[in-house]
């Protein structure tokens, strides 16, 4: 199998059509279909089944379009270094919503004063989309909060940040000594949308507890939440550093939770087979020289 073959079978498996892939790629559609079957013959397997002219991608299909994608990346990246290599390049880079409110802007800014000649692509979403980004080679390299569950993917620890728990001013828990998990049980909750992984943090602590968590919300927008608290809504947990001004300002009030620890460690997440560049291997020694943040002080 050539590249020229992975790049042909990368395409039919996007577009899911012979037709639409020769029209990308440039080709007609006797060309393309010669070339997978060249490849299924070759090897002897099925990369498509053929159901009432339309494609349907099998489960060897699945896993060499895994496989490919990396491989072209790295034949592309070799081919961009050998024609340009002292002129330019391109990181990828992904981070969840938290890292990327917090972090990510001070590491690309300290990150391109040294590579002045690299060009970041960043992208914000939550840590569901950011593990298929890379499954999909869309992205090089990401900093998600919270757990990693694809196993195709490579984790590196590299900080860590914690929730709390956040509360309209005034509210009655202020007033209680001492506040453990189950006494918020009584009052709605205002919480990140599922695919999040500060949410999945949060349902995997209570879950442990045999509790179910049923918010009255559910949003993407750290703001939207922190207003509907401010005005007694409900209350949720939120990461520190994203809500630590409004704590200071008195928009909303925190208190400590004492049966249970709240902290989450943070990830450098890559595909398993992929190629580290020198710039990479930069920006990832860059990202593990930072140190976690001050806590903030609960009372």
């Amino acid at each position: 199998m050539t590249v020229r073959h992975m790049k042909i079978f990368i395409q039919v498996y996007r577009t899911q059509n012979i037709t639409r892939a020769g029209e990308l790629l440039h080709m007609t559609q006797p060309a393309v279909t010669r070339a997978i079957h060249e490849i299924e013959n070759y090897y002897g397997v099925c990369l498509f089944e053929r159901i009432n002219k339309r494609l349907f991608v099998t489960e060897i299909g699945k896993q060499l379009y895994a496989q490919s994608l990396h491989i072209v990346d790295a034949f592309d990246m070799l081919e961009t270094g050998l024609r340009n290599w002292d002129t330019f390049g391109v990181l990828r880079i992904g981070a969840s919503i938290t890292l990327g409110n917090f972090l990510l802007p001070e590491l690309v800014s300290q990150f391109q004063k040294e590579h002045t000649n690299i060009k970041i692509q960043a992208t914000i979403a939550n840590g569901t989309n950011l593990q298929k980004a890379l499954l999909d080679n869309q992205l090089d390299i990401a900093l998600i909060e919270g757990g990693v569950w694809e196993e195709e993917l490579h984790t590196e620890a590299f900080d860590r940040d914690r929730l709390v728990l956040i509360l309209p001013p005034g509210h009655k828990l202020m007033s209680k000594e001492k506040i453990e998990l189950i006494d918020l049980l009584t009052y709605p909750f205002l919480l990140r949308e599922k695919d999040s992984n500060g949410r999945a943090f949060l349902d995997n602590i209570f879950s442990l507890r045999g509790i179910t968590l049923n918010p009255i919300w559910e949003s993407a927008s750290t703001q939207a939440i922190v207003k509907a608290v401010s005005l007694g809504l409900g209350i949720s947990f939120l990461p520190e550093q994203l809500i630590y001004q409004d704590i200071v300002n008195g928009v909303i009030s925190t208190r400590e939770i004492t049966d249970v620890d709240l902290t989450r460690q943070h990830y450098l997440v890559w595909h398993k087979n992929k190629y580290l560049t020198n710039t990479m291997i930069s920006f990832i020694s860059l990202c593990k020289s930072v140190h976690p943040a001050n806590a903030l002080p609960i009372e």
